[in-house]
C-alpha cells in the first residue's frame, strides 16, 4: 500500500497512490464522504473505485480531506476540502506528466466536491459521481458541465433520496454538447451494502472503459 504526504493548503495530506508502469497511463483521484460522519480514504465505496479505476489503467490517488487521518487542518464546509482536491490532482499531475485522460470519482460528500473540481480543471476528461447528495448540496454550479460522465445511486437511499439524484440528472440532461449517464442499482442503499457493491463497480468499470474506448468523448 504505497502511502504517501503531499503538501496541501493547510499543512500535509495524507494518500494512497498506485501508479503504472505505463507512463503516459490515464490518472484519477478518488474522493471519500463527508469527514465529520466517519469518512475516510479507506470508506468500503472509495476503496473499491480506487481498485476499480487501477485494475483498468489508471495511475489512481485517494486521500484524506484536511482533519482526517494524519491529513493537517480543520474541516472547512467544502471549501477547503475543494482546495485539497485541487492540491491532489496538482500532485498527481505533477507525477504524472504525460497522462492522456484525467479522471475524478467522489463518494457522497466527495462526490459534491468532485463536481465542483470538474467545473475548475477543464483537464478533467470525465468523471464518476456516486450517490450524489443533491438533496443537502446545491449543484447548481454545473452550468453548464464541462464533461461527460456517471451518475450512479441505489434505489434505496435514505441519505440522498433517488428523487432528488433524479432531478440533478434531469437538469444536466438539458445541456448540450455533453452526456450525463445515469444508473439506478435497484435495492441499493447509500453505502452499497453487499450484495450491491459488486454491481456498483461493474457499472462504474462498464462506463468507465467504454469511455476509454471512445477516446473520452
Amino acid at each position: 500500500m504505497p502511502e504517501v504526504i503531499f503538501p496541501g493548503p493547510e499543512g500535509r495530506l495524507e494518500g494512497r497512490y498506485h501508479p503504472q508502469k505505463d507512463k503516459d497511463a490515464p490518472i484519477a483521484i478518488v474522493l471519500h464522504p463527508h469527514p465529520q460522519f466517519g469518512g475516510t480514504m479507506n470508506n468500503r465505496v472509495v476503496y473499491n473505485l480506487h481498485y476499480a479505476f487501477h485494475r483498468m489503467g489508471f495511475t489512481v490517488l485517494r486521500f484524506n480531506f484536511r482533519g482526517v487521518g494524519r491529513s493537517q487542518g480543520e474541516y472547512d464546509q467544502g471549501i477547503g476540502e475543494l482546495s485539497d482536491a485541487a492540491a491532489a490532482l496538482d500532485y498527481l499531475q505533477s507525477m504524472n506528466q504525460n497522462a492522456k485522460h484525467c479522471w475524478v470519482a467522489g463518494f457522497s460528500f466527495g462526490a459534491w466536491i468532485g463536481m465542483q473540481l470538474l467545473m475548475r480543471r477543464p483537464e478533467i476528461t470525465g468523471f464518476v459521481s456516486v450517490s450524489p447528495p443533491a438533496n443537502m448540496y446545491d449543484f447548481s454550479f454545473l452550468a453548464p458541465c464541462p464533461s461527460s460522465g456517471l451518475i450512479i445511486n441505489g434505489s434505496a437511499d435514505r441519505v440522498a433520496p433517488p428523487a432528488d439524484t433524479r432531478a440533478l440528472v434531469d437538469k444536466l440532461h438539458e445541456q448540450k454538447g455533453i452526456t450525463i449517464t445515469h444508473d439506478e442499482i435497484e435495492g441499493a442503499d447509500h453505502f452499497f451494502q453487499d450484495p450491491h457493491m459488486d454491481t456498483l463497480i461493474e457499472h462504474v468499470t462498464g462506463y468507465v472503459q467504454r469511455r476509454l474506448t471512445e477516446g473520452t468523448r
